[in-house]
């Protein structure tokens, strides 16, 4: 109820600005591990189903699977659809959404799980469960 009405407060269901999980190059752990993010959740499906994501799978949208901006690939999340309470675990493996307002693409199969697809975006608390190692160039 707390993270509700912090997220309330906001004004809007509008994205929280993205937090850099990179201290001196490095994956701030202690940060990561008590920060959540709120934002609008979308999902994308068919168009995609089967190209090769950017963490170098291939897309599955069957599979309980998101994109997000910064979060490390192997990220793995809870998230709860604010309008209906319902959550699903995905692993962040692809990089997105690439419309500012939204914090987080989900697969199909994770958008059904939480009551997604009909409205086609939602507001929701992103929960991270396990933190992906970063990626080395």
């Amino acid at each position: 109820m707390l993270v509700l009405s912090a997220f309330l407060a906001l004004g809007e269901f509008g994205c929280t600005p993205q937090p850099r999980f990179f201290a001196n190059g490095h994956l701030s752990h202690s940060t990561i591990e008590v920060h959540q993010l709120s934002g609008i959740a979308s999902y994308y499906a068919d168009e995609f189903n089967g190209r090769t994501t950017a963490s170098g799978e291939t897309f599955n949208m069957h599979d309980l699977t998101a994109a997000h901006r910064t979060l490390p690939f192997r990220t793995r999340l809870k998230v709860r659809n604010l309008t209906n309470d319902l959550e699903v675990i995905v692993r962040i493996n692809d990089r997105g959404p690439f419309k500012d307002d939204r914090v987080i693409d989900l697969s199909l199969e994770a958008a059904k799980r939480i009551g997604l697809t009909s409205s086609g975006t939602a507001p929701v608390v992103l929960e991270v469960l396990e933190l992906g190692q970063p990626e080395t160039n």
